[in-house]
This record gives structure tokens, sequence and C-alpha cells, in this order.
């Protein structure tokens, strides 16, 4: 089975650049949003590289406006909101998409947003709307979790692990494969979440186990689900050894609709006792060129039309309440009932300094 292409936020590799013609409406020069004044023709979105929507779905805004949306990526979720940072005031585009709820607070410290109250954002429930200031608007949700090779686990006759604790039993030793919290938002995530399991107390010697069971560390999720992961499609294909990795609960549907032939069941399971929920933002850079254009691109972002594209294109869940799941993500991807969770506050408060604890602890 392989994969034809890969699309996912967080759960697949980069499609590369999207550009779109503007059509030259109207409505373009509502939104430049200066009557007379040269009519900005593009809107940039800066982002992670596993931003992905349809073309026709990005022809509708470019419909609705007459901008052309082009799309720069920049990295993984860390690496792209720190190339924000250090550009403050002088933004490489217009929005950014992808900071999520691991790194939102450094993101906001630094000033890199606007406020911006987006049109139709009382369709997102109030638990994702975690910026009061309205510096971000929620975009997507995601759990993450580790994933399983099933094939792997039946020819040994051996059950997956299902929880936190598991993955620290010697029947999984030299099984698990993560990554690097401090370059990967799926590594953090799951940093975050066995700090939510074991307190602030319990997790470095939660980490202690898992070192000593062999855990591999790798920088990124490209790496780790497509070369080192034996049960997806890229790992098959790159010898890859370790049936678990960190990754998240939508990934299964990602190995059937890519599949050649496409599977009936899913090749991969998830572990719904290791999951940590996930919520995506996009906000107003400081200093974008074309705001205007920008706070339309946000407005869109979270329509109807990009909130049900996005499942297939970036396999992570809408926030707006009036969106529809496809069936095929709902029927091979995984509900997770009690994922881990943490304020925003602990996040921002200890973050840093738990980064540099795990790498202390698992790195050295």
């Amino acid at each position: 089975m392989t994969i034809k292409k890969t699309a996912a936020a967080a759960i697949v590799a980069a499609l590369g650049v999207t550009t779109l013609a503007a059509c030259g409406t109207e409505d373009a020069r509502d939104a430049a949003g200066k009557s007379g004044a040269p009519m900005p023709k593009t809107v940039t979105l800066v982002s992670h590289d596993s931003f992905n929507a349809s073309k026709e779905v990005l022809a509708e805004f470019t419909k609705q406006t007459g901008l052309t949306v082009k799309v720069l990526k920049a990295g993984d979720a860390g690496e792209a909101v720190n190339k924000e940072i250090l550009t403050k005031g002088s933004p490489q585009g217009d929005v950014f998409f992808g900071v999520d709820n691991t790194l939102l607070s450094r993101a906001l410290d630094n000033g890199i947003f606007v406020p911006y109250e987006a049109e139709g954002v009382e369709r997102v429930p109030a638990e994702y709307r975690l910026d009061k200031e309205n510096r971000v608007t929620p975009v997507d949700s995601g759990d993450i979790c580790v994933n399983y090779d099933k094939k792997y686990f039946a020819d040994k006759k051996l059950a997956p692990p299902q929880t936190f604790d598991d993955l620290a039993k010697p029947a999984y030793k030299n099984l698990l494969v993560v990554e690097n919290p401090e370059r990967s938002s799926p590594g953090l995530g799951f940093l975050l979440g066995t700090a939510a399991k074991y307190g602030d107390d319990g997790w470095q010697d939660y980490w202690t186990k898992l070192k000593a069971n062999g855990v591999k560390t790798v920088d990124s999720w490209e790496l780790a689900y497509n070369q080192e992961f034996s049960g997806s499609a890229g790992g098959k294909q790159a010898k890859g050894d370790r049936p678990l990795v960190v990754s998240y609960a939508s990934s299964p549907p990602v190995e059937v609709l890519y599949g050649e032939p496409q599977p009936k069941v899913a090749p991969t399971g998830v572990s719904t006792g290791t999951c940590f929920r996930q919520t995506e933002f996009a906000g107003l850079l400081n200093g974008a060129k074309n705001p205007e254009g920008g706070k339309a691109l946000i407005d869109f972002l979270i329509s109807k039309k990009f909130q049900e594209d996005m499942p297939l294109q970036m396999f992570v869940n809408p926030v707006a309440k009036d969106a529809v799941l496809p069936e095929l993500f709902t029927k091979h991807g995984v509900v997770v009932e009690k994922p881990e969770t943490m304020a925003p506050e602990k996040i921002a408060e200890k973050r840093d300094a738990w980064i540099q604890q795990w790498s202390s602890l698992v790195l050295k």
C-alpha cells in the first residue's frame, strides 16, 4: 500500500505553495478596505508545513474577494512560530495559521498578532476561544496520541499499548518513537500530556522509565511517522522498525484515503489513553501588508465551506458547530472521550522549563 500524496496538518507532509489566480471582482476592493488605493492582488498565509486546502475551496475565496491566496510554509509549528517572532513587525505574510495551544502564549507574549474578531466566530464554542483579546481565532482541533502498527502486534500476538503506563512496560521495549518537544508540536503535546497525567513532580520519573525502555527521539513528525514508524505507508517504504509513534487520533484515515489499493480497515490504530487535546489558531500578523485581506481570510478559515473541506485535507476536526464531518473521517478516525488537557496559563508558566528538563533527561 502506498500513499499518493500527503496533506495533514500535523499528519501529512507538505504539498508545496498554493497560489490561485485572482478573479478581479469588485469584492476585492472591499477586502482591500481602501477605496481608490491600489488594490492588493494577494493575501499571504504563513503556516507550518502541513497546511493544505483544496483548490476548489481556495478558488471560492478568490471568487468572493478577488484576492489570490498565497501559502508560505515555514517548517514545523514551533519553527514557524519562532520565525514570526524573529520578524515581528515585518512579517513574511498577512495571516499566520498553525500556532496551537502548546505554543500560544509564546506567540501572544511576543506580540506577533493584532486583535481581530472574526466574522462568524460565534459559531465556535467558547472552549476553543482561549484568547479574550481576539488576537487569534480557533480553526481546528485534534488529539495527539500514540499510533500503533496493527500488523506488527497481530504478528507478535501482543496487545497494543493503550495507556501512558503501558508504554513503559518491558513488553514494549524499543518500540516507541517520539518527536523532540523543542522542535515539534506533536512532541510538545505528548510531553504536556505526560505532565498532565503524572503531575509536576511525576512526569520526569515517567520519562526516565521511557528512556530505560528504549524510546527513540527524532526532530520532527515527518521523520517519526514517515520514516521510523512501521505502520505508515511511508514508514514501510523506508523500512521503519518502530511500531509505535506519537501522531494523531485522526492519522488512520490518512492511511485509508491514500492507500493503493484503498483498504477497508485502517492498518493503524490509536492508543486512546495517551492523548492530549490540541487546538490550532490563525491570527492577523502585526505589520501585515494587506490587513483587510488578512481579515477576510481569517473569516474564510472558519466558514462552513473551509471547515468542511479541512478534515480530509489536514485530518483535523473543525471547530465550527455547523460543520459536518465526512464519512471516511468518522469511520476510520477515533473519537477520544477523555484526552489529557492543560490550562493555557500553566503551559505558559511551565513549558520552557519542562522542555529544558526533558532535554537534559532524555537527550543526554
